[in-house]
C-alpha cells in the first residue's frame, strides 16, 4: 500500500489530518517530524522489516508499516527546558510539558523512536539513523514474493514511488465541523 493510501486509510479510520511527507526523515522534515512527536502526534513510518521488526536495509524486500508514538532524546548538557518534568520514577529521564520547547537541532545528540509493528508483541525503541536509512532504500518488490502465488498490494510505479523516503503524520482534528454528522435531524436545541 502507497504512503498517500495510508494516509487517506488513516483519516477514514482515526478521524484525523493526516499529512504526508517526502523526502526522508532527515533535512527539513527532521526537525518537522520530531516536533510533531514532542506535541505527542503519532506517524507512520514505511521500512524494511528484519526478523526482530527492527528497520533494516534489504531494498523493500520486506517492506512493513509502524506506528510511532513516542521518541527518547538524548541531549547535550544544559540544554534541558526548565519547563520540562523529571520522571518520578527514573532519575535523568525528563517529559516535555506543553510549555517545554522543542531542542534546538544542535543539542540532540541521539534520537530513538517508540515503534510498534504489527505483528511485534511490545513497542520497541529504534535508532533514528536505522529507521530513516531504511525508509529511504525502499526500492523494490520481493523477486521471490512476487512468484509466490499469493496476491500483493504494490504501489502504482512500485515500492519506489509509493514508499521510499515517505511518512505520514498524523494530526487531530481540532474544529467539530470537521467530524462526521449524525444522520437525522439536528437536536432539539440547535432547530
Amino acid at each position: 500500500m502507497k504512503a498517500a493510501d495510508m494516509a487517506q486509510l488513516a483519516e477514514e479510520l482515526f478521524q484525523c489530518r493526516a499529512e504526508l511527507l517526502s523526502g526522508g526523515l532527515e533535512g527539513e522534515n527532521r526537525g518537522r517530524i520530531l516536533r510533531h512527536l514532542t506535541a505527542g502526534c503519532p506517524l507512520l513510518l514505511p521500512y524494511d522489516e528484519d526478523s526482530n521488526h527492527e528497520p533494516c536495509r534489504r531494498r523493500g524486500y520486506r517492506a512493513h508499516w509502524a506506528v510511532v508514538s513516542g521518541l527518547l532524546l538524548g541531549l547535550r548538557g544544559g540544554a534541558l527546558s526548565p519547563a520540562c518534568q523529571e520522571d518520578g520514577e527514573i532519575a535523568g529521564l525528563f517529559h516535555p510539558s506543553p510549555a517545554c520547547p522543542p531542542p534546538a537541532p544542535e543539542d540532540v545528540l541521539e534520537i530513538y523512536l517508540l515503534s510498534k509493528q504489527g505483528k511485534s508483541w511490545r513497542p520497541q525503541l529504534w535508532s533514528y539513523r536505522q529507521a530513516h536509512e531504511s525508509n529511504a532504500q525502499l526500492t523494490d518488490f520481493c523477486p521471490k514474493r512476487a512468484g509466490d502465488g499469493k496476491v500483493y498490494v504494490v504501489p502504482a510505479g512500485g515500492v519506489r514511488a509509493g514508499l521510499c523516503g515517505k511518512t505520514v503524520l498524523l494530526h487531530p482534528r481540532t474544529a467539530p465541523s470537521a467530524l462526521p454528522q449524525p444522520a437525522g435531524p439536528p437536536p432539539a436545541a440547535e432547530r
